[in-house]
């Protein structure tokens, strides 16, 4: 893999992760009042102004899931993230539109800060 590659993951591998307990970095670019309505368990928002912080704390060994709307901002966006040196970026397939359609139980609300 080069360092600037990403890989596609879908919903149910994603669910499997979780599932598991797998260590992951999740990172939702979808705008602050969607994020807020719904978001992954876990999930920090990213917006410009938060990339600093993520590239500062995130440790570049675990892997990195970039969530949308409905998985295509999100592969430009792991893109540019893997080129920042994180070694497994993934770009959700179907977005969080297909993760809430599937897994409607398994959605956080709450501030943008992921809490």
């Amino acid at each position: 893999m080069t360092s600037s590659s990403f890989q596609h993951l879908d919903v149910a591998t994603l669910a499997g992760w979780l599932d598991a307990a797998r260590p992951l970095t999740l990172v939702d670019i979808r705008d602050p009042a969607s994020f807020a309505a719904g978001h992954l368990p876990g999930s920090r928002h990213l917006d410009n102004d938060g990339v600093p912080a993520l590239l500062a704390e995130a440790e570049r060994e675990t892997p990195l899931v970039v969530v949308c709307y409905h998985g295509n901002s999100s592969q430009q966006a792991a893109a540019w993230l893997a080129g920042q040196g994180f070694e497994d970026v993934y770009s959700l397939d179907g977005g969080f539109t297909d993760w809430r359609s599937k897994h409607p139980e398994r959605v956080a609300s709450g501030d943008v800060d992921g809490a």
